[in-house]
């Protein structure tokens, strides 16, 4: 087996593609990141196809204040673009093409006239599903919901008819493509994994109770709901961490709950979140919509229990009452329940920990997430 990745951009794929070299399947990795860039992830150079020039513009473009950008059109020319680039160098040679929803649309036909089968990576729920829940939470608050340019959006619906398979990280966006009529055939459902080298326990310095949210602060990640349940709890000797960019749209939640129990820690290095997950008690997940919360396999490889709710993908991982708890979306008095829980029961704090870092270390690796992936391309084949 031959395989060729094509992503604009990194997301998962450079883990995906390291997993596949390790084995002897890497037949090319087209990615917008320079060569140089991808090299540190230990991928051999002579397999690398650097778009370069669209990220940099891309990035340039995305940095612009939102009045500044002009034409949305920008965001679909930038994926047609790479999406021509891709197409015009594939050449024969390979037998399985793995593109990202959203970006390899041309290049998705291309590969199935070079005889290869095709799979699309698909890293959140449903579009359809994800645009409505999302839309309907910003409308809950008043707030004007920017939708996908319409081109971006048949771009990915018609990729999930036209792919042989499309690979899907969790039950929650498995049920949200079976909603919208996708055969269950179709779809791989394989959980990523974590850098079990990069996520570990630290001793932490302190007794403070605190719950740790780590990755974008926005309406979508369910901030609104987190701070108002630990705002009300009020727990004495307890902090709620903030971890990420802020997103504009929040700032009128954080001016309501402020408190210098809450604190905003803003972005870090991956490298060094380590540190902060392990100066906590607990990690809280409240998130509307979320294909795989990538941050719960992080948490529970430093040895945190995990509040997540059913819109996560934490439900694949995280077992409930043994390494944490799920709650529903929007639900206050819920998560209010969970943060007592584990305030009120440190014996059972720290063994759910325990319980978490286990399960991390035994199965949540990204080394068992390529022998999942692996096994299910040649079962294409």
């Amino acid at each position: 087996m031959k395989v060729t990745v094509s992503v604009f951009g990194r997301f998962w794929a450079f883990y995906l593609t390291q997993q596949l070299q390790k084995r002897g399947y890497l037949h090319e990795l087209i990615s917008t990141y320079p060569t140089f860039e991808i090299t540190k992830y230990a991928i051999d150079k002579n397999l690398i196809h650097s778009i370069w020039h669209l990220e940099v513009l891309s990035r340039s473009w995305y940095k612009l204040p939102s009045w500044l950008r002009g034409d949305r059109n920008l965001q679909l020319w930038f994926l047609e673009e790479f999406d021509r680039s891709v197409t015009n160098s594939l050449s024969p040679g390979f037998d399985l093409f793995v593109g990202w929803s959203g970006c390899n649309f041309w290049s998705l036909h291309r590969a199935k006239e070079l005889g290869a089968k095709t799979v699309i990576e698909r890293g959140s729920s449903h579009m359809h599903y994800q645009t409505e829940i999302i839309k309907e939470e910003y409308e809950r608050w008043g707030l004007k919901f920017n939708e996908t340019h319409p081109g971006v959006y048949e771009r990915e619906i018609q990729s999930y008819a036209d792919a042989d398979r499309i690979t899907i990280p969790s039950l929650f966006a498995k049920r949200t493509f079976l909603e919208q009529g996708i055969p269950e055939s179709k779809l791989i459902h394989v959980t990523y994994g974590t850098s079990l080298a990069e996520f570990y326990p630290v001793p932490k310095e302190d007794d403070i109770f605190r719950v740790i949210h780590c990755g974008g602060i926005t309406i979508r990640k369910g901030i609104q709901y987190l701070l108002q349940a630990f705002y009300e709890l009020n727990l004495p000797k307890a902090e709620l961490w903030l971890v990420g960019s802020i997103a504009p749209e929040i700032q009128p939640f954080l001016a309501k709950y402020q408190s210098d129990r809450i604190i905003i820690k803003g972005t870090y290095p991956q490298k060094e979140l380590r540190l902060l997950y392990s100066q906590c008690s607990v990690f809280c997940l409240a998130s509307i919509e979320d294909g795989f919360g990538m941050v719960i396999p992080q948490a529970m490889a430093c040895g945190l229990p995990v509040i997540h709710t059913t819109n996560t993908g934490g439900e694949d991982i995280v077992r409930e009452g043994v390494d944490g708890f799920c709650v529903p979306i929007r639900d206050i008095e819920a998560l209010k329940e969970k943060i007592l829980f584990f305030y009120e029961n440190p014996e059972r704090r720290d063994e759910m920990g325990r319980n978490a870092l286990e399960q991390a270390r035994k199965s949540l690796s990204w080394d068992d997430y390529g022998h999942k992936i692996v096994n299910a391309y040649l079962n294409i084949l």
